[in-house]
């Protein structure tokens, strides 16, 4: 498919390098125009249905957050190129698919660019669709420690597991049971079982998905109607789980 993309990067320079690239190594890629700060960018984004936004970090009159900021909830997904590594911890909060140091690197574009592809494919197919899981229905059991022995839970019945620093929150159908164990723990003891990590701090029962939202990062519906954000870097492992 085509992405529909706007370059928002101050220098001139590297407009033009990032241009040529995206014109020579990504044909999939619809570039719909470049702005050269935080308000021409905003503008691009409020007048054009985007896919991808080439951003960088530090701009005359704000930044790259500032720009997300204003656009709030947003259906594009975001590659930053910037000359600093040290934003990559708030790229990451602020959900974006892909982070690119500059000089850039062809091969780290071109895979930037096919892995939002991939996104934005399987996010088109599954648009407005209550998503089912392809994999077959979830059975068994797991133990959790009490202080007097063990309780056994269904795992069916576990809805999503939430961080808590060494300790996990298990969320049930009708209940919730703080567990001196990591969330890292529980990946491994549900891994195959139908359990995706879509956060840095949560794991959820795919059966439990009634929906998939695109938006920042993307975020899923559980079936008790708690909405739960999709890191960018978990998104394809989960969406792969849906047909």
């Amino acid at each position: 498919m085509n992405l529909r993309a706007i370059i928002v990067e101050d220098e001139e320079n590297s407009r033009e390098i990032l241009r040529n690239y995206l014109a020579k190594y990504c044909p999939k890629v619809q570039l719909m125009g470049e702005a050269a700060n935080v308000e021409e960018g905003l503008v691009l984004i409020r007048n054009n249905e985007l896919d991808l936004v080439f951003l960088d970090v530090e701009m005359p009159y704000g930044n790259a957050f500032d720009l997300l900021d204003k656009v709030g909830d947003r259906q594009f997904e975001t590659v930053f190129v910037t000359a600093y590594n040290h934003y990559a911890i708030d790229a990451l909060n602020a959900h974006a698919s892909y982070y690119l140091l500059k000089p850039i690197s062809i091969d780290n574009l071109i895979e930037a660019v096919d892995y939002v592809s991939e996104i934005k494919e399987k996010e088109n197919s599954l648009q407005q669709t209550v998503l089912r899981p392809v994999n077959a229905q979830v059975t068994g059991k797991i133990t959790i420690p009490l202080q007097n022995g063990f309780e056994v839970l269904k795992m069916e019945d576990i809805l999503y597991c939430q961080a808590d620093d060494n300790y996990t929150n298990i969320f049930l159908k009708d209940s919730k049971k703080l567990v001196s164990k990591t969330l890292k723990y529980f990946e491994d003891t549900l891994s195959g079982n139908g359990f995706a990590r879509v956060h840095k701090s949560y794991l959820v029962n795919v059966n439990a998905i009634t929906e998939y939202r695109k938006g920042k990062g993307g975020s899923v519906v559980l079936s008790n109607g708690k909405q739960i954000m999709v890191s960018p870097s978990r998104k394809k492992e989960l969406l792969a789980y849906f047909g």
